[in-house]
């Protein structure tokens, strides 16, 4: 019908234009040669009668009307007040092939718009599941301990708020047990203090060596095991306070990365860390301390736990050995291949340095075993102690320890630590 609507229409046209009978021949031949023109006077042959062709000329309305194998269109064309009629016969098979065109396109339309609702649907569901699955699984790791699980938000608006509120979730765990395990670990240094001087107080008492036992009687042999004893209890309690602060403490990623370096620390996080742990028995003998070049990471071949009991053993001795309210003096440099660290007092010094580094000899009554202890680690380390007397007046204690990141040179150790005792300044102060 669309085809005999445009057929009709260009007859329609040339009528409506005054066009002679040449020209409306030429219509209807643009037309296709199908078209017939029935003018107002006179009858022509058609598919139609003439009563039919009359009626469609009085209505003035187009007509669509049925004949013998197919359907014949009828439009009058008005031109000075007279009305010609335009028939244009349309076969049937016409009308089946132009419904069946419809009908094909219809149905790859509709094909089309199922094929895309589909797709869109596939899309925006494997999204939404893609989203809820990683939700699902970042819950079960949080679940199982890993805080440091954290997810991308994504898809559709209600699972994007619910991924923003995970990741806000989770670090709000991180933060509450990182503050948990720091006031456990504070509470647990509060304990060193006291625990401390407990221990400077026993190693203070009298010998408790019962090999020579003939010798006493056997109230002095129960007194020498009693301290003995009390020896043993202070260093367990201090061994368990120490681990304690140290577990609590354990950075969840950083200290996972410095636990593959066996036998490799940073001496000055030891020299800060021991530091923290003295400064309070510091505070509490009006002792005056500072801390020289410990703020720049300085790598060392020794276990972590070696050169921290190390420093211990030589702060410990400045403790015992000088008179509350002498200041001292912690520095670490490093220079030619090698790392220094230095703990300088304002007490009495040391008379015999030489004998002070043996082990088991000491002129002030204890084991001596101290300094052996810190001469065994640097000597681990490839390097050495050595014994001096501090500018601030005092004893001067250099363990002297290989440079992880350098490769050393061979120089004169007693020299560099010449050198290296010699740059301190005799003003104490606070920590820096």
């Amino acid at each position: 019908m669309a085809v005999a609507e445009r057929h009709s229409a260009t007859v329609a046209g040339a009528i409506a234009a005054g066009a002679n009978q040449k020209g409306l021949a030429a219509a209807v031949t643009v037309a296709g040669g199908g078209a017939v023109v029935h003018p107002p006077t006179g009858n022509v042959e058609g598919r139609v009668s003439a009563a039919e062709v009359q009626r469609t000329a009085d209505s003035g309305d187009i007509r669509t009307i049925d004949v013998s194998a197919g359907v014949v269109r009828l439009e009058p064309v008005t031109v000075a007040g007279k009305t010609s009629v335009v028939e244009i016969f349309v076969p049937s098979a016409e009308l089946d092939g132009d419904t069946s065109r419809d009908w094909l396109l219809l149905l790859g339309i509709a094909l089309g718009l199922v094929a895309g609702s589909v797709f869109v649907v596939d899309r925006l569901a494997r999204g939404a599941v893609n989203s809820a699955r990683n939700l699902v699984q970042a819950a079960l790791a949080v679940g199982g301990g890993d805080l440091g699980v954290r997810i991308q938000p994504s898809g559709p608006r209600e699972l994007a708020e619910a991924g923003y509120a995970f990741n806000r979730m989770a670090d709000r765990l991180v933060t509450a047990r990182t503050d948990e395990r720091e006031m456990v670990a504070d509470l647990s240094h509060r304990l060193r203090t006291p625990l401390t001087a407990l221990r400077l107080d026993a190693e203070a008492l009298d010998p408790d060596d019962t090999q020579v036992g003939i010798m006493f009687d056997q109230a002095e042999l129960d007194r020498r095991r009693g301290i003995r004893r009390i020896r043993q209890a202070i260093v367990t309690l201090e061994g368990e306070v120490n681990q304690l602060i140290n577990t609590t403490r354990q950075a969840v990623a950083a200290q996972v990365a410095e636990a593959a370096e066996d036998g490799l620390c940073d001496a000055s996080e030891v020299v800060r860390e021991r530091m923290m742990f003295w400064s309070a028995l510091a505070g509490d003998q009006n002792r005056q301390y500072k801390v020289i070049g410990a703020h720049l990471r300085i790598p060392v071949p020794v276990a972590r736990a070696e050169l921290a009991a190390a420093l211990d053993a030589i702060l410990g001795n400045v403790f015992r050995y000088t008179p509350q309210g002498t200041a001292f003096e912690v520095g670490i440099s490093r220079r030619d291949g090698w790392v220094a660290v230095r703990v300088d007092d304002a007490g009495p010094g040391i008379p015999d340095p030489e004998k002070a580094m043996q082990r088991g000899q000491s002129d002030q009554g204890s084991t001596g075993l101290g300094l052996d202890i810190a001469r065994r680690a640097a000597q681990d380390a490839g390097g050495s102690v050595s014994l001096d007397r501090a500018a601030m007046g005092g004893a001067s204690v250099v363990m002297l320890l290989a440079d992880a990141e350098a490769t050393p040179k061979q120089v004169s150790r007693f020299g560099l630590v010449g050198r290296l005792a010699r740059e301190r300044t005799s003003r104490p102060g606070k920590s820096e």
